[in-house]
């Protein structure tokens, strides 16, 4: 019923004029609107609403995440623009990045709210 209709993602933010710059300015997504309700943002796509919750706990997990080609490339871009990768206590290389068995990598980073949020590569089988 759902399979063919696009997904809309939502994160909380305390400020919204920090999350407006972070997932503008440094992650680079398309800003569309502010509708009073949250603002929102085209992630090649798909509507990313940010809306304002001023007293939440990020969850313990992954909230958000993409897929990219280019892992280390990618991670090394945005270490320049200030943002900060998690390290976990597994094996993560130089930029952050863990390989699971198998090949796939993760790395992590938090916005602002401390929401956490990965970028992966998955290998074909």
């Amino acid at each position: 019923m759902l399979g063919s209709r696009p997904i809309v993602t939502f994160l909380p933010t305390r400020d919204k004029g920090k999350a407006k710059a972070f997932f503008a300015d440094v992650l680079g997504l398309p800003f569309v609107k502010d509708d009073g309700f949250a603002l929102v943002f085209d992630a090649n796509g798909i509507m990313l609403r940010i809306a304002t919750t001023p007293n939440f706990t990020p969850q313990q997990g992954t909230v958000l995440g993409w897929q990219v080609e280019d892992i280390a490339g990618t991670v090394r871009g945005l270490i320049e623009r200030g943002v900060h990768f998690e390290r976990f206590g597994m094996p993560q290389d130089e930029l952050g990045i863990w390989t699971a068995p198998g090949g796939d990598q993760v790395a992590w980073f938090k916005d602002p709210d401390g929401n956490l949020i990965s970028l992966s590569r998955h290998v074909s089988k």
